[in-house]
């Protein structure tokens, strides 16, 4: 039991302090400014501080949401290019201020996203050693109406995304079945709400 113990903590140990999120990292891309000039290099996001830095050569420089139209990396982990815009969005319901997002899909359902991070309780699955708080990339969504206000969707789970899908839920289920997709995966989810607004 000592040594599935002792075996059990090298591998958190290990698994905590090698995690890294996307906004980590530097990634190919592009910035496009409010002066519509199009910058290339390499780009740092922070969504939780609105802020972009951009690598070019030895320059470095940052850019608030204020600066920037649009952004778009191409995500080593993820395999993907990912478009982010600077939206006006009312954070605390004061005033609206330049925000990013992260695109999901558009169309007739236009979904956005914000990351942030939290720490949230695991359990190990080990009844001698209980459960410990690990921080995780939590995504925050939120629906673009065609009015252009930004609406947050609280906590969405499969049954909230189906019910805005109303008239098409049992063709939205059946592809998600087929394909395997699941609506608590970003990626998934896109190619879930990308084949709904198709039809």
């Amino acid at each position: 039991m000592k040594r599935t113990l002792v075996l059990f903590l090298v591998c958190f140990s290990a698994a905590t302090s090698a995690q890294q999120f996307p906004f980590e990292f530097w990634h190919e891309g592009k910035i496009v400014l409010e002066t519509s000039d199009t910058l290339r290099g390499l780009v740092k996001y922070d969504l939780q501080n609105d802020l972009l830095q951009l690598k070019i050569k030895n320059q470095l420089e940052s850019y608030t949401a204020r600066k920037v139209l649009f952004f778009e990396i191409f995500d080593q982990s993820a395999k993907r290019y990912r478009q982010f815009y600077s939206l006006p969005y009312s954070q605390n319901n004061t005033y609206n201020t330049p925000t990013f997002f992260e695109l999901v899909a558009e169309g007739k359902l236009t979904v956005l996203t914000r990351e942030k991070l939290e720490y949230r309780t695991v359990s190990t699955g080990f009844y001698y050693y209980g459960n410990y708080t690990r921080l995780v990339l939590v995504n925050t969504y939120f629906l673009l109406k065609p009015n252009g206000k930004i609406e947050q969707i609280n906590n969405p789970r499969r049954r909230d995304w189906l019910d805005l899908m109303k008239n098409k839920e049992d063709d939205v289920v059946a592809f998600a079945k087929e394909n395997r997709l699941d609506f608590d995966d970003k990626f998934e989810l896109t190619r879930i709400i990308e084949y709904y607004n198709s039809l």
